[in-house]
């Protein structure tokens, strides 16, 4: 049901039986399942998840302290949906769509009052309609009648709704109109507005999948070069708490080049969305240079707010995700975290007294966990164009414990695994992704892009570098029982090449200017560096230089230096020189 429903329109047909936390029963109400209900005096937003009988079980999306039996419970007859039309972008919601800043406005504090409602898009505001149809062309469900200017980076095509059946136009005009009006007539009778709603737990039709070939690029050394996401594809973060998943999935909202970003803070707490709210607005677009928000929606619903309403939030951010795919554009989706989603749900699951699953989880999680991620993926439109979602699911396995099952059911599902390592935080080596423990489904389907865009060698030297850092965890453990010294000097040599893989290539500084974003072509060219130094030094090795005289050449150093070159690609001619010059002068 639309957020903009008056609520005086809906009858009152159910009384409260009882109240138990987020969960209350009802009787005498005629509901199906997923109907939006309101329940008590203040009409607080609920949704049916079961019927028995008489009886009918309701979560609640808001605080019920104070509910009690006996109190009314309205039915709407309509399934829980989303307002969908210009003025999402740049917008910060909560979990059931409410627009956080119109809540504030309207309550004139930043402490709302149970039951505040207001609709997810602005109902009065007036758009520039330009058409991009003609009266008596025919248009079925999916194709754009016409485009409005959301923000100074988004067009908003305003399409013809997927359950429409379409027809030829008999009236259309540009002009200024609100998200009501109506934009276009078709001969069918039916009448396009800019404003759509679509309930949030059914995927909007699409036609086929497509397998990807075009990467989701990051401007993330150790993601794009070693384990990348394709446009499309799913990935997931987990970590135990302070190994960096949210900065990493913020890295990814801001720098990504998705044509949208959809991020959804579901029961994370509320500073580190503040973060990402005082920030995002003021960040350059790095495609674009506008303003990040201008392709940014956020769904904020913090740790500190009604659990059912962290149930609801994922489903809300992928059909805004779908309803931009729809458009053509390529959505990534964040969702930091999947696993404060799954406690939402076993919260809800006890309190409805339902068998328990593997650590009190339900027994449907890895369900609930496949139809979210199913709705990701690139593709054929039905309207015969191309659009993509890709999802990224931050998971907070408690103690950093991957056995649990939120973790071990997300990884049956999705292709990118991005494995944070406490360790590595310790050591302040950021990203904390482990190169051991991550794997990407998606490299020899993406390398041919990487090939003809960046390098053609590229496969063969991401490749070496993962060789290297293969040997080199090997070493290690030999390193802590007779030290580095009594290792072959070829070995210790490795050693030292791995060591300016990790140090230089897979770290990188999120807080600095330059090295926040690493393009394609200097992720390649660093590692061609290294992969200079690891070739000259073994040349020079081979001739009988001792490997103390190869590591301590003057230009070594500066490999961890490429990283915040402001210009870049005269740093690294420059290294590769003198690397040559300085370990051939050697021997």
């Amino acid at each position: 049901m639309s957020q903009a429903e008056d609520i005086e329109s809906v009858d009152e047909d159910g009384v409260i039986e009882s109240v138990s936390g987020p969960v209350v029963t009802a009787t005498d109400l005629d509901a199906r399942m997923n109907d939006v209900v309101y329940v008590g005096d203040e009409g607080l937003m609920g949704e049916v998840i079961e019927i028995e009988g008489n009886l009918t079980t309701i979560q609640v999306y808001e605080e019920t302290s104070g509910v009690g039996p006996g109190e009314p419970v309205q039915n709407t007859g309509e399934p829980l949906s989303v307002d969908l039309g210009p003025g999402m972008m740049d917008s910060i919601y909560d979990g059931v769509q409410r627009p956080l800043d119109v809540l504030e406005d309207k309550m004139g504090t930043a402490f709302l009052d149970r039951g505040v409602d207001a609709p997810g898009i602005d109902l009065e505001k007036k758009w520039e309609f330009e058409p991009t149809v003609e009266e008596g062309d025919a248009v079925e469900p999916g194709d754009a009648v016409g485009v409005v200017e959301e923000t100074v980076t988004i067009d908003h095509k305003v399409m013809v709704p997927p359950d429409y059946e379409g027809g030829e136009v008999t009236a259309i005009e540009s002009g200024e109109f609100t998200v009501e009006e109506t934009v276009a007539e078709l001969s069918s009778g039916e009448e396009i507005q800019m404003h759509q709603e679509w309930p949030v737990r059914e995927a909007r039709p699409a036609g086929d999948k497509e397998t990807p070939t075009e990467p989701l690029v990051t401007g993330q050394r150790v993601q794009d070069g070693l384990f990348p996401l394709a446009k499309g594809g799913t990935a997931a973060i987990p970590g135990p708490f302070g190994s960096g998943k949210t900065v990493t999935q913020q890295q990814l909202a801001k720098w990504s080049d998705a044509d949208i970003v959809v991020y959804i803070g579901c029961g994370e707490r509320g500073n580190e969305m503040t973060e990402v709210i005082e920030d995002f607005p003021e960040l350059p677009d790095p495609q674009t240079g506008n303003p990040l928000m201008a392709r940014t929606c956020l769904i904020a619903n913090t740790s500190n707010m009604p659990v059912a309403a962290r149930e609801s939030c994922i489903y809300t951010g992928i059909t805004i995700a779908e309803y931009y795919r729809d458009m053509g554009y390529d959505v990534a989706l964040m969702a930091d975290s999947t696993s404060r989603w799954a406690e939402a749900m076993r919260e809800i699951s006890s309190r409805l007294e339902e068998m328990p699953g593997e650590e009190g989880y339900p027994a449907y999680l890895a369900a609930a966990l496949s139809e979210f991620y199913e709705r990701a993926g690139k593709f054929q439109l039905i309207n015969g164009g191309e659009g993509s979602i890709s999802v990224v699911g931050a998971v907070s396995p408690p103690g950093g414990d991957f056995s649990e099952p939120v973790t071990q059911n997300t990884l049956r599902i999705v292709k990118t695994f991005w494995a944070l390592d406490a360790d590595l935080a310790e050591r302040r080596h950021f990203p904390s992704i482990n190169w051991n423990e991550s794997y990407s489904l998606y490299k020899d389907q993406l390398d041919p892009w990487w090939e003809s865009n960046v390098a053609g060698d590229w496969a063969e030297t991401r490749q070496w570098a993962v060789d290297v850092l293969d040997e080199e965890d090997e070493l290690q453990e030999i390193v802590q029982l007779v030290g580095k010294d009594a290792l072959p000097e070829d070995q210790q040599l490795t050693l030292e090449v791995a060591r300016y893989l990790r140090e230089a290539w897979l770290q990188q500084n999120a807080l600095h200017d330059v090295d926040t974003y690493c393009e394609p072509e200097k992720t390649y060219r660093m590692l061609g560096a290294i992969q200079t130094f690891n070739d000259e030094a073994f040349e020079a090795l081979d001739a009988g230089v001792p490997p103390e005289e190869i590591t301590d050449v003057d230009a070594a150093p500066q490999l961890n230096r490429m990283g915040t070159a402001e210009e870049w690609e005269e740093f690294i001619d420059e290294i590769e020189n003198d690397l040559k010059e300085q370990l051939r002068a050697l021997y």
